[in-house]
């Protein structure tokens, strides 16, 4: 904390508690991680898909509608790019966080959650052309170490005889699809206000789910599981966003992404509490290797002084950051 709040400036509350921002939204990711896992027992996931994003979108609209109605035009030729957005972030990531939290732990999600940023970082180079250095090289061999550890349980024979663990092999692909939607909304640079591009991507995503809701199993919506939805609906889909770009606007993009690394910790703590999940020795050694990759991948080793930073475009989070 201390070499965030070294670089702010002592005559500006909101910079100086700036660093909340990123926080809060890591602890609202961290209880939507216990929120899916909850939701696993209660109602089918492509119903807390459909009935999340649905309910966003209905909140969203009387304040972002009307004038992402208007700015209609400037949207149009961006409508495949808005779907194939909301399809990946929304959809795809969502839908498969939801399965995955049938046959794994919410420790084991919050750990693959927080290699979101090393896992764009690949992709960035592999996509956008991004240099690919020794560090994101090295971070990402290490991380993948610390994930086969944990995934085997400490056991890395069980790989060989039982495999991947299905719900954590599930989850690492629901990540990987939403590290790709923060790489294309980098690369692409939609040129919206990010609110109206949040609802456009939100009402394509709706739309899609409409067909596979109705595939079913279509659960109703009870007193178990409605606080599940409000929550991943409100402060998981639009408040989370809101303090992360707040946090990148007032920290700049790197110093908020280290936020991510208070994750698992957040969820381990969360799973305890609510879930009764208990920290075994693979979660220790598998995610704090894992972890150590990450800050190693998002690490820059440069020879000479350091260039100053420049004002670049707001990072959504799961972006190249």
């Amino acid at each position: 904390m201390a070499g965030i709040d070294a670089n702010l400036s002592p005559h500006d509350p909101f910079q100086r508690y700036a660093i909340f921002a990123p926080l809060t939204t890591v602890l609202i990711w961290s209880g939507n991680a216990v929120v899916t896992k909850m939701a696993a027992d209660v109602i089918a996931p492509s119903s807390i898909a459909f009935y999340r994003w649905l309910l966003a979108l209905l909140v969203m609209t009387p304040f972002v509608g009307p004038t992402a109605w208007a700015n209609r035009n400037a949207m149009k030729p961006l409508w495949k790019k808005m779907t194939l957005l909301g399809f990946l972030g929304m959809v795809v990531y969502q839908c498969l966080a939801y399965v995955a939290a049938e046959t794994t732990t919410a420790i084991n999600m919050g750990v693959i959650l927080a290699l979101m940023p090393l896992f764009s970082t690949l992709l960035a180079s592999v996509l956008a052309s991004e240099k690919l250095t020794v560090a994101r090289i090295m971070g990402g061999l290490i991380s993948i170490a610390g994930l086969l550890y944990l995934t085997s349980r400490g056991h890395l024979s069980n790989l060989v005889t039982g495999g991947l663990h299905i719900g954590d092999a599930i989850m690492l692909i629901a990540v990987i699809a939403n590290a790709l939607y923060g790489v294309l909304v980098k690369r692409w640079a939609i040129p919206l206000p990010i609110w109206q591009s949040l609802f456009w991507q939100i009402l394509a995503a709706t739309i899609i789910l409409i067909p596979l809701w109705l595939m079913g199993p279509v659960s109703p919506i009870t007193a178990s599981n409605l606080p599940l939805i409000l929550f991943a609906a409100i402060p998981a889909s639009l408040l989370a966003p809101l303090f992360w770009v707040i946090g990148i606007t007032r920290l700049g993009a790197a110093r908020t992404a280290l936020t991510i690394n208070v994750l698992p910790v957040v969820v381990a703590l969360l799973a305890w509490m609510f879930l009764q999940e208990r920290l075994q020795g693979y979660h220790y050694i598998g995610g704090g290797i894992a972890l150590l990759g990450v800050i190693v991948g998002l690490r820059e080793w440069k020879i000479g002084p350091p260039r100053k930073s420049e004002p670049g475009p707001v990072a959504w989070p799961g972006e190249e950051i």
